[in-house]
């Protein structure tokens, strides 16, 4: 069983938290993720914790390179181990997630949507994907079923959305779902879950709101 990878948007850039396991596996676990992840994650900044691994130069400065062969740029190590610390530092890595890079530059994965944080996917979330993004996410392309968006702003699918979606997770009621076909496998705006209906009818661009104590969709209609 391959070690376990878990990719998480965060406002510095693609926090990629790696398990337990000899460091080989883990490595070839970390680029079939990624490879999973297809153009998505190109031209990212990751941070990259690996909580107790101990790793020497050489082994940390060919993994940057095998990242920047991929279009990612390792930007931070995070590491209890002082060894690795040092290593992250000696590479001019940054060993901290709130601090400067020298050489930091904008994720070209990320924009503005209304003076939050968003992040913009152009590309179809096959089964098994997962999205976590605190702020808004907008895909261009399909959610299919098995897919996952969990995001503590807005979720905007400029295609079919049929997985699962959840917005305003850190209780935002004023967040929405909106899609050009909403079909989920299950919706959630805060701590609220829509009900979906028996017939749909003809499927068109719809959004999903919370109104009341409740969840409800409306047709989608730009203003």
């Amino acid at each position: 069983m391959r070690p376990k990878v878990q990719i998480k948007g965060i406002r510095e850039g693609l926090l990629v938290t790696l398990g337990d396991g000899d460091w080989s596996d883990i490595q070839q676990s970390l680029f079939e993720k990624i490879e999973d992840q297809g153009d998505f994650l190109r031209g990212a900044k990751m941070i990259l914790n690996v909580d107790n691994h101990i790793l020497k130069a050489t082994t940390m400065g060919e993994l940057r390179d095998q990242l920047s062969e991929r279009g990612i740029s390792l930007w931070a190590v995070l590491s209890n181990s002082p060894t690795t610390e040092q290593t992250a530092q000696t590479l001019g890595l940054a060993t901290r997630i709130h601090q400067t890079h020298p050489s930091e530059e904008s994720s070209q994965i990320d924009t503005s949507l209304d003076g939050e944080e968003a992040i913009v996917i152009h590309r179809t979330l096959r089964s098994g994907t997962s999205i976590e993004y605190p702020g808004h996410v907008v895909v261009i392309g399909d959610v299919n079923p098995g897919a996952e968006i969990i995001a503590d702003g807005d979720i905007v699918v400029w295609g079919r959305l049929r997985g699962l979606v959840h917005a305003g997770a850190d209780g935002n009621v004023g967040a929405f779902v909106c899609a050009l076909d909403l079909a989920p496998t299950q919706l959630r705006i805060a701590d609220k879950i829509a009900i979906p209906p028996e017939d749909r009818g003809d499927p068109g661009p719809e959004i999903a709101i919370i109104r009341g104590d409740r969840v409800v969709a409306e047709t989608w209609e730009a203003q």
